[in-house]
């Protein structure tokens, strides 16, 4: 477990040293959750849904064609 001291800077703010941005993967811009377990605070990456599905393993495969055909099946039975 990696552990690294650091300081409440002004306006609150919080600065995770660099070993530990770099261990849990985190870019400049990226959300992350607060979570208060007991006295201790917990931040947690959030994934980008982009990233994620661009990230996760395929389990299906299809072409703009089929797509724009489904779309217009579905809309044309809602439709009705």
């Amino acid at each position: 477990m990696l552990q690294a001291k650091g300081k409440v800077a002004k306006k609150f703010a919080l600065y995770p040293p660099k070993q530990i941005v770099k261990q849990l993967g985190l870019r400049e811009g990226q959300t992350v959750a607060y979570e208060v377990e007991g006295h201790q605070l917990v931040v947690k990456p959030i994934e980008d849904p982009l990233e994620l599905a661009l990230k996760s393993q395929k389990w299906a495969k299809t072409s703009i064609t089929k797509f724009e055909a489904e779309s217009q099946r579905e809309q044309d039975e809602f439709s009705q």
